[in-house]
């Protein structure tokens, strides 16, 4: 106690909240990295019916988004690892607001797609900026669940744009809750800027790295493309597909992200504390396997409309941890100082296939045919659960490349 009779928190207590802090922080940032996705997703409806806009321009939205962020990434990896995570989390976040201000203010589908364009710089800094911080500021020990927790940052923004957001929508139209979404990433950037503590001093410039992956990156950058795409088109056509072919009001549709968000919040952190070294190997191929039975689901909603809330809820649990858990594995062998490189080159595959699935599935959601297209989203996910038991199983037998 203090003369005043005040307490004064331990060391131990401190370093309790800045960690909190910080995760809460890093949750953030990877929430408006893609919060547009989510809302492009969300709203969907809306911009076909306000803006004028057809469901094959809606998926080349998130074409050109992650087009942009997977041919960013490499670049961004080796941006993050000279100028330090501070720098870089404040310039994603900024450049957040500034894309979704500017989709609020599109009077058609060339400024989307311009401004979707620009919020795939956020994208390619998000995943090597967050990961340098933990590994800078979070003990080893503690990694794993605050990589979970972070990653979840993802699904709490699709939460944010299936729900509240969407009710917002409902109340002041679509353009306002856009704008909202802008103005909260502006904050938190001016939140990232007073508390996170300064970036050391840039490292000398070393050789160059090559751009291409390779060992385990490589693998898992693979599996990332085709689990990417699947996940990609479901953020893109499921509040669609609940409009068009289930007969769900705008809102009621939208709520399907929101599901999936929260679902995929209890996914992320829960893969990820389980993804400890000999477990983490297997888990990606497992849940890839998870998310193939959740677009089965989704196939069958046809039939039984219920089964879509449970196919959303699986795609959650499933499909969107596995990103989380190649993260966690990122960063269990990253080599000293390529933590942020080699985190942008699975990102750059992840990416790829968000910019890849969508317009594949919305040629097919153009003509109404939604059951082709969750099968080929089962497709893409069956690839992925390939992809990674086989690199699983030359992992065990060739040991960590």
């Amino acid at each position: 106690m203090t003369a005043e009779g005040t307490a004064t928190a331990s060391p131990a207590e401190k370093d309790g909240a800045a960690g909190r802090q910080l995760t809460a922080l890093l949750t953030c940032a990877m929430a408006f990295s893609m919060l547009q996705l989510f809302l492009l997703g969300a709203l969907g409806p809306r911009l076909v019916t306000e803006l004028g806009v057809s469901p094959a321009v809606l998926g080349l939205t998130t074409t050109i988004g992650f087009g942009t962020a997977a041919v960013l990434s490499p670049a961004g990896g080796r941006i993050v690892d000279r100028i330090g995570p501070r720098r870089s989390l404040v310039v994603l976040l900024l450049v957040s607001a500034a894309a979704l201000a500017l989709i609020g203010a599109a009077p058609g589908a060339g400024l989307l797609l311009g401004a979707v364009a620009l919020g795939g710089v956020p994208q390619a800094l998000a995943n090597p900026a967050t990961n340098k911080a933990v590994l800078r500021a979070v003990p080893p020990a503690r990694r794993g669940a605050v990589t979970g927790l972070k990653q979840s940052g993802v699904q709490l923004g699709a939460f944010a744009a299936g729900l509240p957001l969407a009710l917002l929508a409902g109340g002041i139209g679509w353009r306002g809750a856009v704008w909202t979404g802008a103005g909260a990433a502006l904050v938190a950037g001016l939140w990232a800027l007073r508390v996170l503590p300064a970036d050391p001093a840039a490292p000398p410039a070393g050789p160059r790295t090559a751009l291409v992956p390779r060992g385990m990156v490589a693998w898992l950058a693979v599996f990332s493309l085709f689990l990417g795409a699947g996940i990609a088109s479901v953020n893109t056509y499921l509040a669609l597909f609940g409009a068009q072919r289930l007969d769900m009001g705008p809102t009621a549709a939208a709520a399907l992200v929101a599901v999936l968000g929260v679902a995929g919040i209890a996914g992320r952190v829960g893969w990820s504390k389980a993804a400890r070294p000999g477990r983490a190997e297997w888990l990606p191929g497992w849940l890839a396997c998870g998310a193939l039975g959740a677009a089965a689901l989704l196939a069958a909603a046809l039939v039984a409309g219920p089964l879509v809330w449970v196919g959303a809820i699986a795609v959650g649990v499933f499909a969107v941890s596995g990103n989380a858990v190649s993260m966690v594995l990122v960063m269990q062998r990253a080599a000293p100082g390529r933590a942020g490189q080699d985190s942008a080159l699975v990102a750059a595959g992840f990416f790829g296939g968000f910019a890849v699935g969508p317009p594949l599935f919305g040629l097919l959601a153009q003509s109404g045919r939604y059951g082709p297209g969750w099968l080929l989203v089962a497709a893409e996910f069956a690839v992925a659960a390939a992809v990674a038991f086989l690199w699983a199983v030359r992992d065990r037998r060739e040991g960590p490349a």
